[in-house]
């Protein structure tokens, strides 16, 4: 009777839930850990602006439930995204919460994390390359220089009714801006910025897509930059000081000629000169190196080729 207890009692047992950022679009700039706990998940619940490609690293039989929101779309409510998280983990199944970015930028990743707190459910978070930073990377744009830009400022776009939540007399005074998700409001922010003082002739940047093949950047200034939006579509990182103007001359990325990288190509051991098979088990595996100083035991972690008996990786 008491082993059927214990029995029980176990598969009573919450899961685990990773809030995982899968970087700004490019299948390269995501992390070694996400890649690892894709391998782990029983189901992955994704965002629509996650690059699908990393969907392929999940073992089979895996669940793969889209969960993302499309501006002026029916979408996922955010409280039916947390029921769905938390029902999940506590029938035992390990969860991977896929999210564009970093999960804490303008992810809801706060929020998730204080529902699965709430219900007593264990989670932890990977950071994700945000695309605040990547994004004018790939465009040539350094956010701050010296002598010109000692700071950065980033905002959500997503204006509250009248935008008294920004204080735009001290937006208007930064000498970057970022904004994520504002191309909808891109008329009223620069009406406020203006008004509040920011130069008219100030430059701005609109990178569509940032860090994929389909990124492309439109330059001008705060007085002409709608005259050429036409067609533009979130999702759009918008960059605003003098900064950008160092995009003619920084300009590096060429969509055009970049790679396609597939998840198998990302595993192609070091040295070799042949793509590996994809229906392989490419897992990720953890290893003890002997101390060679007197100190402890030193941990690392390595992309090697493995089949575990359940697909299962622990940490």
């Amino acid at each position: 009777m008491t082993s059927e207890l214990n029995s029980t009692e176990k598969k009573r047992q919450p899961g685990n839930v990773a809030l995982v950022g899968t970087g700004p679009g490019d299948p390269e700039l995501i992390t070694l850990k996400a890649i690892r706990l894709l391998r782990s998940a029983d189901v992955i619940f994704y965002d629509r602006l996650c690059n699908p490609d990393f969907l392929d690293y999940a073992r089979p039989g895996t669940r793969k439930v889209s969960v993302g929101k499309q501006p002026g779309k029916p979408s996922v409510s955010q409280h039916d995204i947390n029921r769905k998280i938390v029902g999940e983990a506590q029938r035992g199944k390990w969860v991977v919460r896929l999210k564009g970015g970093d999960p804490f930028v303008f992810g809801r990743g706060g929020e998730e994390c204080l529902e699965l707190s709430r219900n007593g459910i264990p989670f932890e978070v990977v950071p994700g390359i945000s695309s605040v930073m990547a994004v004018p990377a790939y465009a040539g744009i350094p956010l701050t220089m010296r002598n010109q830009a000692t700071g950065f400022t980033v905002i959500s776009g997503h204006l509250h009714a009248g935008s008294d939540s920004y204080d735009w007399a001290a937006l208007s005074s930064i000498s970057t801006l970022v904004i994520l998700m504002g191309m909808r409001n891109l008329d009223h922010i620069i009406e406020n910025l203006v008004k509040h003082g920011k130069p008219a002739n100030t430059p701005i940047a609109l990178i569509h897509w940032g860090t994929t093949r389909e990124q492309k950047v439109i330059t001008g200034t705060l007085t002409d930059i709608h005259d050429k939006t036409e067609g533009v579509t979130a999702p759009v990182t918008i960059v605003i000081g003098d900064v950008v103007r160092h995009h003619e001359t920084l300009d590096w990325y060429r969509p055009e000629t970049g790679m396609d990288i597939s998840p198998q190509m990302l595993h192609q051991p070091c040295g070799s000169d042949t793509i590996p098979n994809p229906k392989q088990k490419q897992v990720a595996c953890t290893y003890d190196t002997p101390p060679d100083n007197g100190h402890r035991t030193s941990r690392k972690t390595a992309m090697a080729k493995a089949t575990p008996s359940n697909g299962r990786i622990i940490k």
